[in-house]
């Protein structure tokens, strides 16, 4: 079927049109009718304008998967506004960069959520919170909404923000909806990378809707279809692959807050649905959850980025025949290849996907720089209709990113079969992934290296049977300084969202016995088997 480019507007009204009283959206607090979600997001959109976004201008959203979350994410497209998730498990450095990178001019977020107090944060990061905004922190940021109770002196809470919107006609608003196209910007997803800091990437209307769209179609959703979402909306496997993919298919999309396995379980079997996602640590965790069940599940397809063991046990355990393999990342949108449901069960359970009509993927050896041949394993390069607009404010990201001939680098290895089918190897790149979370040794050690005792630090990612890996950190130390593993990894806490902190430390005086280069730098292979080794680990998650 021929795509045609078009807004996530045009895709809100043809749902709300065609289907009406149905339900779209299904939380732990709410249930939402497609002609509710887009009445929502109209009073958003309004809102929004009403408090001086416009189309282009950056919209910060940090709260959980709720109505909030989408009605947000949908009225600031309506509008041109580009949506900027913020990671929920972020601390306030880290919540700091984001909003200061990517120039958010209004920020929603909830006062409060799982425990953690975002106001706090937010004041901590930006003090005119609580006088008049701007501030010098955060120069770009004019207007902070408030999800609960605690409302800064110069915030305001959710209702007063809609009801700012009443005194904005349906004209104007037509007017801003007019101007959008489906290439300009939709979302701003941050993701980790081999720097420091994460990267802004830049997603369209487009890219995304397109991806969801071709999702949609490999996996079979249909409208009738309930699609509960382990994902967090603030990551593109939540927000492309799960919400998009209901919004593009006219499925109802159910969500929790956040996961927890047996609330995940329950809300699945209550609420009948039929179509389900995530990585192997989230099928691994349901699996093996007391209240898990079988005979209560509905479920007959989905994705899942997982091994051939976990994607037996998930057709064998759950019950979900026509589960599908999926590969992908942030900077393409973020599938690359996905099975057909209608697959051999052998190549949906091996990991053997074809790329996406109009997307192109090739294998390069890393050291040559040339094409592999087919089966032969290389660097995974996609090129296409998916791939980002780059990353935001980053030409030097951007400049090794990108091939000379304009192919994005995924730092994945891979190979390609001679019919075309992807199948994924391992990474290049020294992420790791840490329960479905990308972290970045680069991350971790610039917060490692904040501490007053710290000289030098190294992260590598070591198995964990719960979450894939985990970090580990070996670290040396300033002159006349002391500091043991367990001081520094309870500094650590505080410091950084959980899925960074370290859980295994060594205070080391050097790096030569473990290896190093000629040009000095650590390597991180021989650091990784010397952490396995050192605290006695399997060498497999």
């Amino acid at each position: 079927m021929k795509w045609e480019p078009r807004t996530l507007s045009a895709n809100l009204s043809l749902q709300a049109r065609q289907r009406g009283a149905q339900q779209a959206l299904v939380t732990q607090d709410a249930s939402t009718s497609w002609r509710d979600l887009e009445a929502q997001a109209i009073r958003v959109a309004k809102a929004l304008l009403a408090h001086g976004v416009r189309r282009g201008d950056f919209v910060g959203l940090l709260c959980g998967n709720d109505e909030h979350w989408v009605a947000s994410f949908y009225g600031a497209a309506l509008i041109g506004a580009v949506t900027v998730p913020v990671n929920t498990r972020f601390k306030a450095a880290e919540i700091e960069y984001c909003l200061r990178q990517s120039d958010v001019r209004l920020l929603i977020l909830a006062d409060r959520f799982l425990k953690i107090d975002f106001m706090a944060f937010l004041r901590e990061v930006e003090p005119a919170v609580d006088q008049a905004l701007p501030g010098q922190a955060l120069p770009l940021l004019d207007n902070v909404v408030v999800i609960g109770e605690d409302v800064p002196h110069a915030g305001l809470d959710w209702f007063a923000f809609l009801d700012a919107g009443a005194a904005v006609s349906d004209d104007v608003l037509a007017e801003a909806m007019r101007c959008v196209t489906p290439f300009d910007l939709l979302l701003i997803q941050f993701t980790s990378g081999t720097t420091a800091h994460p990267k802004g990437v830049m997603l369209t209307h487009d890219n995304m809707l397109r991806n969801a769209t071709a999702v949609g179609r490999r996996l079979g959703i249909e409208a009738s279809d309930r699609y509960f979402n382990c994902r967090p909306f603030f990551h593109v496997a939540g927000s492309t692959l799960s919400l998009l993919c209901a919004l593009c298919a006219g499925a109802c999309i159910v969500t929790l807050p956040t996961f927890e396995p047996g609330a995940a379980l329950t809300m699945l079997a209550d609420e009948r649905c039929t179509f389900i996602s995530g990585n192997d640590t989230i099928f691994q965790m349901l699996m093996a959850h007391a209240s898990f069940d079988r005979t209560r599940l509905h479920l007959r397809g989905g994705w899942a980025a997982a091994g051939p063991d976990t994607m037996r046990r998930i057709i064998d355990e759950m019950g979900i025949d026509k589960i599908c393999w999926a590969y992908g990342l942030s900077e393409a949108s973020p599938n690359v290849a996905i099975n057909d449901w209608r697959d051999e069960e052998s190549l949906r359970v091996g990991g053997f996907a074809s790329p996406h009509d109009g997307v192109a993927v090739r294998i390069v050896d890393e050291a040559s720089g040339h094409p592999c041949a087919a089966g032969e394993v290389g660097e995974i390069q996609v090129r296409g209709w998916g791939v980002m607009k780059g990353y935001y404010k980053q030409a030097e990201a951007n400049a090794r990113v990108f091939t000379a001939d304009d192919w994005l680098r995924t730092g994945d290895l891979g190979a390609l079969r001679a019919d075309g089918r992807l199948r994924l190897v391992g990474r290049l790149k020294d992420v790791f992934r840490v329960g479905g979370e990308n972290v970045a040794p680069a991350e971790v050690e610039q917060v490692l290296l904040s501490h007053p005792a710290v000289a030098t630090a190294q992260v590598v990612g070591v198995p964990d049977a719960r979450l894939g890996e985990v970090p580990a950190a070996f670290v040396t130390l300033k002159p006349g300084q002391t500091l043991d593993a367990e001081a520094l990894l309870a500094w650590s806490k505080p410091r950084m969202a959980n899925f960074r902190i370290p859980r295994y430390a060594q205070v080391v005086t050097d790096f030569e016995r473990i290896g190093m280069t000629a040009s000095g730098k650590v390597q991180k292979n021989k650091l990784r088997e010397h952490a396995i080794a050192l605290f006695q680990l399997s060498g497999k998650p």
